[in-house]
């Protein structure tokens, strides 16, 4: 569907960021449930500066959509409440959706129509645009996504890429403080990734707070400014990029059957943050050497399966974060 409207990273399963005055979207304890067991969206508390290409990082199936049908009013929370643009939603969405362009769930076109026709129909139904100056909108909207030399040609023989592009030219076709992007590059070969991350670099460039919701890590590091990362359901961390990456770095996990005496060694030799899990312990490795950490845990007869240090990737934030695997790129 294709909606055209109007300090230091927290630990897991925290939030550090407070709303400063400055914030297009805030939310606090936002959820939504299905019937009695389905917990899609788990008291979720989001910020969102103004400025920022925000990245709603998460795999599939983690809330990311649900929680953005909410903050547009599509659907109502079960609890929580969320703010967009200073206005509470769904109640404001009159108010707020004329100032923020959305794709939600892929784009949506008439084939039999061109892409300038379509971008003419969705002018038309605003009741607010000025016929008068329809066609140089639609001129700059298709201008700004590169669509104009195909602007004319039937919307059924655009290629994928050329239909999210359409998607977001149509968010475009009036001034927008937030435009919304529920996986922009879904299905596009790596030159329609390319040329959705530039776009989205210009608009950021000119002012518009972007919302970008994404499962490839990949895309979220390249364009983003701050993230947050959902799992299950769950807000599990969220900060700057820059400030996630760090977060893990310096990080230890040892995968043993010896847990708690792993966790004994690890103390003993001055790493801090030494936590047990389900098949293993954790550390920060501070200056210590790994190898001579390895060894040490030998030494005292712990049992290594695995021993693995975390870099500076948001892959790595990731996984250490939540655990899971995750697409770098697809």
């Amino acid at each position: 569907m294709t909606t055209s409207t109007a300090a230091v990273a927290p630990t897991p399963g925290t939030t550090a960021a407070q709303p400063d005055g400055a914030s297009v979207v805030v939310t606090r304890g936002l959820s939504k449930r299905y019937g009695r067991d389905r917990l899609a969206v788990d008291g979720l508390d989001l910020v969102v500066p103004a400025g920022a290409v925000f990245g709603f990082l998460g795999p599939n199936g983690s809330g990311k959509t649900t929680t953005i049908r909410m903050l547009m009013g599509l659907i109502k929370p079960t609890s929580g409440t969320a703010t967009v643009l200073g206005g509470a939603m769904p109640g404001a969405a009159g108010a707020v959706l004329p100032r923020v362009g959305a794709l939600i769930e892929g784009p949506a076109h008439y084939g039999f129509l061109t892409g300038r026709e379509n971008l003419a129909r969705l002018d038309a139904a605003d009741r607010t645009a000025d016929p008068a100056t329809r066609k140089r909108r639609i001129d700059e909207a298709l201008a700004r996504v590169g669509l104009s030399a195909v602007g004319d040609r039937k919307a059924r023989a655009y290629s994928l890429g050329m239909k999210q592009r359409l998607g977001i030219a149509s968010a475009l076709l009036r001034p927008r403080d937030l435009l919304v992007l529920d996986e922009p590059t879904n299905g596009l070969d790596p030159q329609g990734m390319r040329e959705i991350r530039a776009l989205i670099r210009s608009l950021a460039a000119d002012g518009t707070t972007v919302f970008l919701s994404s499962h490839l890590l990949d895309e979220i590091e390249q364009v983003c400014t701050h993230a947050a990362i959902m799992s299950r359901g769950r807000l599990v961390t969220q900060g700057t990029v820059d400030e996630l990456r760090s977060a893990v770095r310096g990080r230890l996990r040892v995968g043993t059957p010896d847990a708690g005496r792993a966790a004994v060694v690890l103390a003993e030799l001055g790493l801090a943050h030494v936590a047990t899990t389900g098949d293993g312990v954790e550390a920060d490795l501070g200056d210590l050497a790994a190898e001579d950490v390895c060894a040490a845990l030998v030494r005292r007869d712990v049992r290594v399966r695995s021993f693995t240090t975390h870099g500076d990737s948001l892959e790595d934030a990731f996984v250490a974060l939540t655990g899971e695997g995750f697409d770098v790129e697809s």
